[in-house]
């Protein structure tokens, strides 16, 4: 995942952005790695709310609940990591051009140094992951480097790095042949990416 070139976590933003920042980070959490026992048991204890996102909560939640922490474990591997390569490749060059490492990646690598983000020295994929992204995102409106990003901005990064294939990744989430713990995961990802969108065309 991405990391920030400055950490300022505790600025305050408006509760609906702190939301939004949460779901960005769990998306970015669930698809950078497999849950281990405790985070599946914090998700267990997840709330649904209303509409089809607070039914796939709960749906998740259940799934959480019910997971072997191991079977998650290969579950993540067979979907995106796979022996050569998993059964989908979370990648924004790839969705986009069939290839790793094309102009997508290089269009995010400049936004990245004009807004502070810098992958982490641990991290040796290329950052158009989608959990980097998701990552990203949440960063741009927490203000977790300088300051958090106006609505423009944010939508700016939204549409220009995920709205062009993160929708598409969610749906092939959900309907992957290896995903059972996932799946909710995918449809999770799809209906938030079209809230976001949504929200984003009725702030223009």
């Amino acid at each position: 995942m991405a990391q920030v070139a400055e950490t300022s976590l505790d600025r305050e933003i408006a509760e609906e952005d702190r939301l939004r920042a949460d779901w960005y980070g769990l998306l970015a959490r669930l698809l950078g790695d497999a849950p281990d026992r405790a985070l599946l048991d914090r998700i267990a204890e997840l709330g649904g709310g209303e509409g089809e996102l607070g039914e796939t909560l709960t749906v998740l939640a259940r799934a959480a609940q019910a997971a072997d922490a191991a079977e998650v474990r290969q579950e993540y591997f067979d979907l995106f990591v796979g022996i050569g390569q998993g059964e989908l490749v979370p990648f924004g060059s790839y969705y986009l051009t069939g290839f790793l490492h094309e102009k997508p990646l290089a269009k995010l690598r400049q936004d990245m140094r004009r807004l502070g983000l810098a992958r982490a020295d641990d991290v040796k994929e290329p950052e158009d992951g989608i959990a980097s992204e998701m990552e990203m995102m949440a960063a741009l409106i927490t203000g977790a480097f300088s300051a958090p990003a106006d609505l423009s901005a944010q939508r700016a990064f939204f549409e220009r790095h995920i709205a062009v294939w993160a929708p598409r990744f969610f749906e092939d989430l959900e309907a992957a042949k290896a995903a059972r713990f996932y799946m909710p995961v995918g449809t999770l990802g799809r209906l938030f990416m079209a809230i976001e969108a949504q929200a984003f065309e009725m702030a223009a």
